[in-house]
């Protein structure tokens, strides 16, 4: 395993170094304090894991996972910062991990093994004859039994298009909010209103017996990937015929998207 820190203040830089050298995974591990520098690195060597403090003057580490996504899209990202409000912002860059500082040894460990666990997974497909089905190729639709399944409220739909976006990664009930309301305050009222749309997601998926692709526990949410098939994870396995459909449009309806849209454009140019 290849592990990369970004921190623009020394001291840090090496504490986390140190620590991510003492992992069980035993990883190699490079840092840098200037983004720029690490962008270069990239250009030549390749990293599993890439560890970014948020808060750097002369490049944000937001900005900064964005430009390692166009080099290398499979790198897994995660931020460590001292503001709590980049949350936000991390998980609509799709991080796989958020630590606050100081970074506690045994979240960093739990962190960096979730994120490796994500990037050696295959991508799970569900065996022929899925009553279920996602279609993220244009315009989102979810078919059960080959039809369309209707969603009574758009922000139910909404939800399910980025759990199904994650790919199996959970997400909180308040990164949900951020995501479906994007700068609305996450307040007693907005937590209300996101009840109801997982309730309304929940009968939605019940009222067609496709319960099993939703999971919710502990107040986390996510999909079940190898419960549905679907064209985007495809496209990541491999197929052909997936490949082969995508045009460059992904859930045209969600500015989120964009991330992953630009992510799909970049693999499909290597497969070419």
């Amino acid at each position: 395993m290849r592990i990369i820190c970004i921190d623009d203040e020394p001291l840090i830089l090496n504490m986390t170094v140190e620590l991510c050298e003492k992992l069980p995974e035993a990883p190699e591990v490079t840092g840098f304090t200037k983004p720029g520098d690490a962008l270069s690195w990239l250009e030549e060597h390749s990293a599993d894991i890439a560890l970014l403090d948020i808060n750097m003057p002369e490049m944000s580490g937001l900005e900064l996972a964005a430009r390692i996504r166009t080099i290398d899209p499979m790198t897994a990202i995660i931020f460590l910062t001292g503001y709590s409000e980049y949350a936000v912002d991390a998980f609509r860059l799709h991080a796989s991990g958020y630590l606050m500082k100081p970074v506690n040894k045994q979240r960093l460990a739990e962190e960096i093994a979730h994120a490796a666990g994500l990037r050696a997974q295959p991508h799970a497909l569900p065996g022929p004859g899925s009553r279920i089905s996602a279609r993220t190729f244009g315009e989102f639709d979810l078919f059960v039994d080959g039809e369309p399944l209707p969603f009574p409220r758009s922000k139910s739909k909404e939800l399910l298009a980025y759990l199904i976006d994650r790919q199996g990664g959970g997400i909180t009930r308040a990164a949900a909010a951020a995501v479906l309301w994007e700068e609305t305050p996450y307040d007693r009222s907005l937590q209300k209103q996101l009840d109801v749309i997982i309730r309304s997601l929940r009968r939605t998926l019940e009222s067609a017996r496709a319960q099993e692709i939703f999971e919710l526990k502990n107040g986390t949410m996510r999909i079940v990937p190898e419960k549905l098939d679907c064209d985007m994870y495809r496209f990541l396995g491999g197929d052909p015929a997936a490949v082969n459909s995508y045009r460059g449009e992904y859930m045209n309806a969600y500015s989120w998207a964009s991330f992953t849209e630009a992510f799909l454009d970049r693999m499909k140019n290597r497969k070419q």
